[in-house]
């Protein structure tokens, strides 16, 4: 067995293995245990650029934070950024590699193992203890042959495993003992037990239930997690629901929507302003009506010119240039900026057919996408109020015109990013992360209309969340099975 290592895998998508991982990962971290976060294969477009200018999943940079450390390349060294239906850009160890369509990135599969592999035994020489996030689920038959991202991951390194399933969903006990059903024998040997996720109720009512979970596959039920009322965590990857978020009433909030974009990307940019007390911001999905606001935001994308053709269609053209006429404000970020230009170039059909689309006309730029992504973290200050902003870009685009004279941000590095209209109306930026630092938070929405905003401690929020998470595990976890399937009884004594 690999000394040190615990995977865990889920039954379905979102049934917590984000969650759990972080929890761990600071309940160690409490203990003084050296531990790091692994995800072998991720496939989302939430991503982070860590400090040697690489790009992994954005759950995995969450996850450093519970460690206390900076994000790696390692931390997730295969990282899958969907650009359509049946392809995706493939990431290895951070840099963009090519645009692969399933059955050919199935085929490479045996390749990635080996970054995959190195990675892993990279960040086993430097820490005590590693916890291993599955992906999807280990019974997804269709994708068994060439697995590199639950059991043959798990396999190839000999670790134990623990699986995880949402009670809040329904149907937990089919989930555990059909995903179990349906592993090959190794495979089953290698489960070490259970965790139930976000359960409400008397437990009491559910014992009945973990007692026959543990008589019929004759493995423990390692602890059943509560169902955590407004807990905050940025997703990994699908457009969050109301949950951690109050309803907002009344007219003294400012008003922000955000077009849910189909290659919708980074969209934990807007977490801020969700958790924000004076403000109410909705995404707007298909074929809803666009709703007056005081702002208007467009996202990051993995595919600018499809999502921008959806747009029109979804008649946000026509709203965005009535917002502007009545005085509301609008806000471009990376994909969404490019979106606010005259023209979006793709000569070398990087993320659709060669060619060129139309973009906005709201400000006089152009944009040519090329092979080679920009990834790096940034300081600086706005252009509005001066506050101090840090964030990060992610972008294979160059963008060039005589708005950029008239910039949004003036990096410390000396140089510029964005553009502000002369009307003061419309911002764009490559910048993700605008909203996380709280002045500058401040700044933006009070610049949108918000009179004398309230004052937020974001950075606060999430750690708190992180901590409640890592309490929870001290609560409801039966912590010394999981020492003893970690091998760290020494190391935590």
């Amino acid at each position: 067995m690999t000394a040190h290592a615990l995977m865990v895998q889920g039954t379905t998508s979102d049934a917590g293995k984000s969650l759990l991982v972080t929890a761990l990962c600071r309940w160690l971290v409490r203990q003084a245990v050296a531990v790091a976060p692994f995800k072998p294969q991720n496939m989302a477009l939430n991503s982070a650029v860590t400090p040697e200018g690489g790009e992994i999943g954005r759950a995995q940079a969450v996850q450093a934070r519970a460690c206390n450390l900076a994000p790696h390349i390692d931390m997730n060294p295969v990282l899958l950024k969907p650009n359509t239906d049946v392809g995706a850009q493939v990431i290895i160890q951070g840099q963009a590699l090519a645009n692969m369509d399933a059955r050919k990135y199935h085929h490479y599969k045996p390749i990635a193992l080996k970054a995959v592999l190195e990675s892993f035994h990279r960040l086993g020489a430097q820490y005590d203890a590693i916890l291993i996030e599955g992906a999807g689920s280990p019974a997804e038959i269709n994708l068994r042959a060439k697995d590199i991202a639950n059991m043959g991951f798990a396999e190839a390194v000999d670790c134990p495993v623990i699986l995880v399933a949402d009670i809040d969903r329904g149907g937990v006990f089919a989930h555990l003992v059909g995903t179990l059903e349906l592993l090959s024998e190794s495979e089953q040997a290698r489960v070490k037990g259970f965790v139930i996720n976000r359960f409400r109720g008397d437990i009491g009512l559910l014992q009945p239930g973990l007692d026959w979970l543990e008589a019929r596959t004759g493995k423990p039920v390692i602890g059943v997690l509560p169902y955590l009322q407004g807990l905050y965590l940025e997703a990994e990857d699908a457009l969050p629901g109301d949950q951690g978020v109050a309803p907002k009433e009344g007219s003294d909030h400012l008003r922000i929507i955000v077009p849910a974009l189909p290659r919708i990307s980074n969209h934990t940019d807007f977490d801020p302003l969700r958790l924000h007390p004076g403000v109410d911001l909705q995404f707007i999905g298909p074929n809803q009506k666009v709703p007056g606001a005081d702002l208007i935001i467009l996202p990051g994308s993995k595919s600018v010119g499809n999502d921008l053709t959806w747009l029109r269609k979804q008649g946000w053209e026509s709203a965005i240039q009535r917002h502007l006429r009545y005085g509301g404000k609008l806000v471009g970020i990376c994909g969404g900026f490019q979106m606010l230009g005259r023209t979006i170039h793709d000569p070398q059909g990087l993320e659709s057919d060669p060619g060129s689309t139309d973009g906005l006309g709201l400000l006089d730029l152009e944009t040519t996408l090329e092979r080679e992504k920009q990834l790096r973290n940034v300081r600086g200050r706005l252009a509005i109020g001066d506050a101090v902003i840090s964030g990060y870009e992610i972008h294979a685009g160059i963008t060039q015109g005589s708005a950029l004279a008239h910039p949004a941000v003036y990096l410390d590095s000396g140089s510029t990013d964005g553009a502000l209209s002369g009307d003061n109306q419309i911002l764009g930026t490559y910048l993700h992360g605008l909203f996380e630092r709280d002045d500058a938070c401040a700044v933006l929405i009070e610049w949108a209309g918000l009179n004398k905003p309230q004052a937020m401690d974001y950075h606060g929020v999430r750690e708190a969340a992180i901590d409640r998470l890592a309490d929870a595990v001290e609560q409801h976890l039966d912590t010394t099975r999981l020492r003893s399937l970690l091998d760290l009884n020494a190391v935590m004594a």
